[in-house]
């Protein structure tokens, strides 16, 4: 302690007049000082006053130069020494210092930026505005071919610096790859792969910029994918292997890039590990698992990546897929239901799918879920199925496998994303299916629940989507029990809502559902249709501007329905609609203006 006390007088005074060797010890005394206590030693050193004459010894010319660049990176792994190292004005000879060619200089000078910056906005600042990257930028690029132990130490050194400056500053991260870093890193990390060292740096790198959209067009134009794969097929530890994880999940959100992992050979990678790990209680496993898992279904979410894999059904990527959906793992059971909703994204690959049995494994994974299942298994599943209803000429095969009936085991589910996507899976269903849509709007157990989440004010998905499925039922089905069922159930006034809502298309949908519902049972509807101020709605449809055509034809159509109930009509003509109506007859739509006519005319004849 006595000494270090003493060389830190000394270098305070002697600074100006000093021999060189004098200097020296005094520099020695420090860094032995820092090896023994880091934190109490950088203390004293802030202490004294002496990171001010450090500056001034922080020249080329000096033989002691590499020595006290090397304090100050000992001194900056201390989170409170960064800004004393910045306030005292070390960044600028410092970032001088990246100009000489001395490799030791150039080596501590590096540690010392990096420590400086990490996790230091200041000195981050002050990196940036004394031009520190760019020098650096071009180190990396003049070295990355060298492979002797003295250059690939000084890249690792250097790579860790701009990780370091740029770490979660996507304006920095901006600027390294406006200066073109990327490219370079790639072909760093393909020469230097036998590297631990700098391959690590290397990846953390990648990490820090990959999650910018800027980046991933850099990457796209690179071998970024192949290096990668490559990297990644030699990994034994799991911790190395998670470090490309992190790199592959950012970059294959990039569809370019998907297809470039997928040729590169990234899934038969995947499926390796899944194999390896599949019945493993390990954590790292069973973490593992799930990430090469959730991987192979980004991969899937490219449209080229995914009908690569698929190979018109016959691939072996898609079989093996399959065969995750019988699996006990959840989480393979949950990848393997989100891969065939991913695969279920053209009508060609759902008509296959479907002609091959794919519904049933789906229903049996349900089935594993119906008592306090998986609630992101059951999603998955049901997002799958929905997604293969969609081709016409799969609607009948599904409904005579009975698959409504085993989404409708998922009723009492109070989780909006399964009530959500088990809304949707019906109502693609019954499109154009009159048999299924009565069946299913005879259900007084099922209308009752839809008219429950009509209400569900928090979700407004469940809610718009229960709103058309009440409408799809009427519409498809034009059956007037099932119309009776939604009137008992007190599902009138929520397609009156539903036809102010702000999308044309369930303005629509409303609209002609309310159309049937007046044309087959005015009756029974009237006082709801009454209660619901129905008539008044119209009015102000038929009078916005900004009404679609389509809207204003189908309202007009409706109000011709509803003048054959007493109540109603006298609403109708307490209302002066002629005077909109006629103002319609001159509408640029020629449908919208026929209609204006002939309401008109039903009009005048009623008044």
């Amino acid at each position: 302690a006595d000494n270090l006390s003493d060389a830190l007088k000394k270098l305070k005074i002697t600074t100006t007049d000093s021999t060189a060797d004098s200097l020296e010890g005094c520099l020695d005394c420090l860094l032995q000082a820092l090896a023994q206590n880091n934190t109490e030693t950088s203390e004293k050193i802030q202490k004294s006053g002496v990171l001010q004459v450090f500056a001034s010894l922080l020249t080329p010319q000096s033989s002691c130069t590499a020595k006290v660049a090397n304090i100050i990176a000992e001194v900056a792994r201390n989170e409170f020494m960064r800004n004393p190292c910045v306030d005292a004005g070390l960044i600028p000879p410092l970032v001088q210092l990246l100009n000489c060619k001395d490799q030791e200089v150039l080596l501590q000078t590096g540690r010392a930026l990096g420590n400086i910056c990490y996790d230091s906005h200041e000195g981050r600042n002050a990196v940036d505005h004394a031009g520190g990257a760019h020098i650096v930028v071009d180190h990396i690029r003049s070295l990355c071919s060298k492979t002797d132990p003295a250059s690939e130490k000084l890249l690792t050194v250097f790579c860790g610096m701009l990780m370091n400056y740029s770490n979660e500053n996507d304006t920095l991260q901006s600027q390294l790859i406006n200066m073109g870093v990327i490219p370079t890193l790639v072909k760093l990390l393909g020469i230097h792969c036998q590297n631990a060292a700098l391959t690590e740096m290397c990846l953390v790198a990648f990490g820090n910029l990959a999650e910018l959209e800027s980046s991933k067009e850099q990457f796209a134009y690179t071998n970024i994918a192949e290096e990668l794969v490559k990297l990644f097929k030699k990994q034994i530890e799991h911790d190395k292997k998670e470090m490309i994880f992190e790199v592959l999940a950012p970059l294959a959100e990039n569809d370019v890039i998907k297809l470039q992992l997928v040729e590169a050979g990234l899934v038969e990678c995947l499926l390796e590990i899944v194999q390896k790990t599949v019945d493993s209680d390990r954590e790292d496993d069973i973490a593992e698992l799930k990430t090469a898992s959730d991987l192979m279904v980004l991969l899937l979410l490219g449209d080229e990546s995914m009908q690569k894999l698929f190979e018109g059904g016959k691939g072996s990527v898609f079989q093996r897929v399959l065969s995750w959906i019988p699996s006990n793992s959840h989480q393979l059971q949950l990848a393997g239901a989100l891969a065939i909703a991913n695969f279920a994204r053209n009508d060609g690959n759902c008509i296959h799918m479907v002609d091959n049995g794919i519904v049933q494994k789906l229903m049996d994974l349900l089935d594993r879920h119906v008592e306090d299942g998986n609630v992101t298994v059951q999603h998955a599943a049901l997002s799958a199925l929905r997604n293969l209803a969609i081709p016409v000429v799969n609607k009948a095969k599904m409904l005579s496998a009975g698959v409504a009936e085993a989404v409708l085991k998922f009723l009492r589910s109070e989780m909006p994303p399964v009530q959500f996507k088990l809304l949707g899976t019906l109502r693609m269903l019954i499109d154009a299916q009159a048999e299924a849509a009565e069946q299913l709007g005879k259900n007084v157990k099922l209308v009752e629940r839809l008219v429950e989440w009509c209400e569900a004010k928090d979700h407004a998905g469940v809610m718009g989507e229960s709103n058309r499925l009440l409408s799809a039922l009427i519409r498809h089905s034009k059956s007037k029990d099932v119309i009776r069922t939604i009137v008992q159930s007190g599902g009138i006034k929520h397609l009156v809502t539903m036809a102010t809502s702000e999308h044309v298309i369930m303005q629509n949908e409303a609209l002609v559902a309310l159309a049937l519902i007046a044309a087959l049972e005015l009756v029974t509807a009237e006082k709801d249709l009454e209660n619901a101020r129905l008539v008044q709605i119209l009015h102000r449809l038929l009078s916005d501007d900004r009404s679609a055509p389509e809207i204003k034809y189908n309202s007009m159509v409706l109000i011709c329905a509803l003048i054959g109930s007493e109540p109603l009509q006298k609403e109708v003509q307490s209302m002066a609609f002629l005077e909109v109506v006629s103002k319609l007859r001159s509408h640029e739509n020629k449908t919208v203006a026929q209609q204006a006519s002939l309401t008109e005319q039903r009009l005048a004849v009623e008044s």
